[in-house]
């Protein structure tokens, strides 16, 4: 058994009065994208300098305006990324860089040196601040802890003065907030806060990071409101996440927070970073978007930002992972599949309207296809098959012909052990159904006599290989050729169903129908058939169908 008692539960917020629960999104956060410095120092072999350049590239093109690009004075690869991207004047007009700095003075000042150029930029201040790491990791007191984030705020204010030509903003984080004392936590930010002196032009970032993800994502909403109500200034503040996703809830807590009075987003494409990663930039603006709002970015094209982040990571998305996975779209069950049919086949009524079982958004709307929506293995349904048939090829069976078509198909899927393509199950629906001529096939016919209420009509067929001449009578062609195919093999059939359709467009278009036909002895047969004459096809079908009985 697993050691349970070693570990304590985190302290709930006693807050009776808390507001965010009755709160809605209503729009879009500031979002700032920290694949390039959080990301990227989680990775087994960092991006290069050329991978880095490929990655902002990407970020600006989906709407990025703030992206954090590194820790300048961490190391000489982040430090001439900036350099650059400054030198080459790749950073658009509309869009701040943001780099990370510890508050120790010569980490600050190689940091501003980094951004000697730059039109705009944000300088992101932290020091950590939890309990646990003021005394196990700095052995520091709350003052001495709040001395180091005043002396660094101070140090900011210097440094930038030094450099009038780059319009500077700034950022504080006390690191392991979630760990940290609320009342200390508002104590701190608020010391940085009055050294800062934010303006309407310039508000100040205050970014409150679960550095560890440590207590359900409600929590870290109730530390949100608590802080948001207690700051200094706080119409001049923009109050930023930075979530980590160690429970598994970075995405929840995320969007609680935002109800709680957050404005900002720090996260990384597909959840990237330490441990268990970051907050997942794209599923949160993608279920905003899932709303009907904007979510202020791009992800029109989503497989892009699959290339992207698998070829500069050397990560892989999960095939499950939400809107980018390959098979978030796709549906196995049988009766998914059936909703899903019936969803799409009901939004003929209302195109501006998306509202189909199982599939939140449209795969359209982010590049995606409708071809893998439905993928047919031995779990799969009746549903499903006639989706793939519909979609793929135009072909409506009726619904007791797509039942018996789908023991084919699954029975065909089990026993291959693999899904079955479209082009697969349409040749075996072909195969099986359609213009079938053994035992029995049909060469000609004529009309005997016509006189209205009876047609009596003349076949020629193949029965066994032999040559042979049928006649029957009935109130059309299809229900004298069926009683000519009674008369001949002495039995009693019944035309349970019959359905017949187009399958292409213009004045040559084929014509494919379906037949249902049972006997006295409770045997059903299903068939197909094709011509450019329906009669034929008509013909054809009951021919196929009765060889499902006779053989």
């Amino acid at each position: 058994m697993m050691n349970y008692t070693k570990y304590r539960p985190y302290p709930p917020m006693n807050m009776p009065n808390r507001k965010w629960p009755n709160n809605v999104i209503t729009e879009a956060p500031i979002w700032c994208s920290v694949d390039l410095r959080d990301g990227n120092q989680s990775l087994e072999i960092p991006m290069s300098l050329e991978e880095k350049l490929e990655f902002f590239q990407f970020l600006v093109k989906i709407g990025f305006k703030e992206i954090e690009i590194g820790f300048p004075a961490a190391s000489d690869t982040e430090y001439e990324f900036a350099r650059t991207l400054i030198e080459q004047n790749l950073i658009p007009d509309d869009v701040v860089v943001q780099v990370l700095t510890q508050s120790r003075p010569h980490i600050i000042k190689k940091t501003f040196q980094a951004l000697k150029g730059a039109k705009k930029a944000i300088v992101h201040l932290y020091n950590s601040t939890s309990t646990l790491q003021r005394d196990v990791v700095f052995g520091n007191t709350m003052e001495q802890t709040t001395e180091l984030a005043v002396s660094g705020a101070k140090l900011l204010l210097e440094e930038a003065a030094k450099i009038p030509e780059t319009e500077f903003f700034f950022e504080y984080s006390p690191e392991s907030y979630t760990g940290t004392e609320m009342d200390y936590a508002v104590e701190i930010c608020n010391a940085v806060i009055d050294v800062i002196q934010p303006t309407p032009e310039k508000k100040l970032i205050i970014n409150l990071p679960s550095t560890v993800e440590m207590a359900t994502a409600n929590v870290y909403a109730d530390q949100i409101e608590y802080c948001s109500e207690r700051l200094n200034n706080r119409e001049n503040i923009i109050l930023s996440l930075h979530a980590h996703n160690d429970r598994g809830t970075a995405v929840a807590a995320t969007e609680l927070a935002i109800m709680a009075g957050a404005q900002r987003v720090e996260g990384t494409l597909f959840g990237n970073g330490e441990r268990t990663g970051n907050t997942d930039i794209m599923t949160v603006a993608l279920n905003i978007f899932s709303q009907g709002m904007d979510p202020k970015l791009d992800f029109s094209q989503i497989d892009d930002a699959v290339r992207i982040y698998e070829n500069n990571t050397r990560m892989n998305v999960h095939p499950r992972h939400p809107y980018a996975g390959a098979l978030v779209y796709t549906a196995f069950s049988g009766s998914h599949q059936d909703a899903i049919r019936k969803g799409m086949d009901r939004m003929k009524e209302h195109p501006d309207r998306w509202e189909v079982p199982y599939l939140p958004i449209d795969p359209k709307d982010v590049g995606r296809t409708y071809d893998p929506i439905v993928r047919i293995n031995s779990q799969s349904g009746k549903g499903g098959v006639a989706f793939v048939l519909e979609q793929n090829y135009g072909l409506f069976l009726p619904k007791a012909f797509q039942q018996d078509f789908s023991y084919v198909i699954t029975g065909y899927s089990d026993h291959k052990h693999q899904d079955v393509s479209p082009s697969v199950i349409r040749d075996i629906f072909f195969k099986n159904y359609v213009d079938v001529r053994t035992p029995v096939s049909i060469e000609s016919y004529r009309e005997i006599s016509n006189t209205g209420d009876v047609v009596e009509v003349e076949a020629q067929i193949t029965c066994y290989g032999k040559p042979q001449t049928i006649k029957g009578k009935g109130n059309g062609i299809i229900d004298a050729f069926t009683h000519a195919i009674e008369t001949f093999f002495e039995v009693k059939l019944d035309i349970v169903d019959y359905r017949e359709h187009s399958m292409e467009y213009g004045t040559k278009a084929r014509a494919i129908s379906y037949v249902q036909i049972a006997n006295k002895k409770g045997q059903v047969g299903f068939g197909a058939g094709t011509s450019s004459n329906i009669i034929k096809s008509s013909l054809r079908a009951v021919v196929s169908a009765v060889n499902k009985i006779i053989d």
